[in-house]
């Protein structure tokens, strides 16, 4: 279901005659996308407690190498062929994995027989119920939005002095930032040696480094290509060990506690995209690294709180 309505609403973006359509069916791309926070979990639940961090960390891997160069693709698309021709790959893609998933994805029965709005309501009854859950969101929300503060202004920063970057270029960062892909295949590993708190405290360290680089030399692009491979391996290294702790809180309800942590995550996201597009055109790129940094110091409070 959500694999079709996808290639809908990449198909109605696509034709879109204006604005108001366009962000409708850019809405409904992002409600049917959720299909990877599907499969997370559904993963989680095949497998034991063991291998749940191996698990993660290849999933997290193909998320990683899905979101960095479909940056890359992008950029080159829109460059050569215009805005909507992305969305016209982006329907292709979709009906092609939508088909796929539903020949090799193994069958599984739901936990529970609640209807759509009770539902909805265990759900947040979960989050209000465990504490570890409400730091282990609010952490993973603060560093993701760190993350979107990057992502969300580097393309305006590189396509101005010194850099002069076109749309193409700009997305050739995503190539780079492929050593979040190491960072979320070997965190999967080092879950079970070092513990997720620790191994977050580690990332976040990572990444606040990676972020300060970029400021100490404003406008150097080996500053710029450290900071971001700091900065990727450091969050997704992250988001898999917290999301080995997430799916350990309850395991009869872990697609519902994955969702809301989710939840807390993309709304983390859309806020530092939206702090940070503010903050760079208030004050350039040094506000960008502080608004930053400040999200990192931010999700380490709330990490120092979990017990694991």
């Amino acid at each position: 279901i959500l694999s079709s309505l996808l290639v809908v609403a990449c198909s109605a973006a696509m034709l879109a005659p204006n604005l108001p359509l366009l962000l409708i069916s850019v809405f409904l791309i992002g409600v049917s996308a959720n299909i990877t926070q599907q499969l997370i979990p559904f993963a989680a639940s095949l497998v034991s407690s063991e291998q749940k961090g191996a698990t993660l960390g290849t999933l997290m891997m193909g998320l990683t190498i899905g979101i960095l160069l479909s940056r890359t693709l992008s950029g080159f698309v829109g460059e050569q062929f215009g805005w909507r021709s992305v969305f016209l790959m982006s329907a292709v893609l979709a009906a092609l994995f939508g088909i796929l998933l539903r020949v090799f994805l193994p069958s599984n029965k739901p936990h529970t027989n609640l209807r759509y709005w009770p539902l909805i309501k265990s759900t947040l009854a979960l989050f209000i119920k465990h504490k570890s859950l409400q730091h282990f969101t609010l952490s993973g929300a603060f560093w993701f939005a760190s993350f979107n503060v990057l992502w969300a202004t580097l393309a305006i920063y590189v396509s101005d002095e010194p850099f002069n970057y076109n749309a193409q270029q700009a997305g050739l960062f995503g190539v780079i930032a492929l050593a979040g892909v190491i960072g979320a295949k070997s965190s999967g590993k080092w879950v079970s040696k070092l513990g997720s708190k620790a191994l977050i405290m580690i990332a976040l360290t990572l990444a606040a480094i990676g972020f300060a680089i970029t400021g100490l030399f404003n406008g150097s692009l080996a500053s710029l290509v450290i900071g971001i491979i700091l900065i990727d391996f450091a969050i997704f290294s992250a988001q898999v060990a917290n999301q080995v702790r997430v799916f350990s809180i309850e395991p009869t309800a872990q697609s519902r506690i994955n969702g809301i942590y989710m939840l807390g995550y993309y709304i983390g996201g859309a806020v530092g995209s939206m702090v940070g597009v503010k903050a760079f055109a208030l004050y350039q790129w040094p506000a960008v690294v502080a608004v930053s940094i400040i999200f990192i110091l931010l999700s380490g409070i709330f990490n120092s709180f979990a017990k694991k």
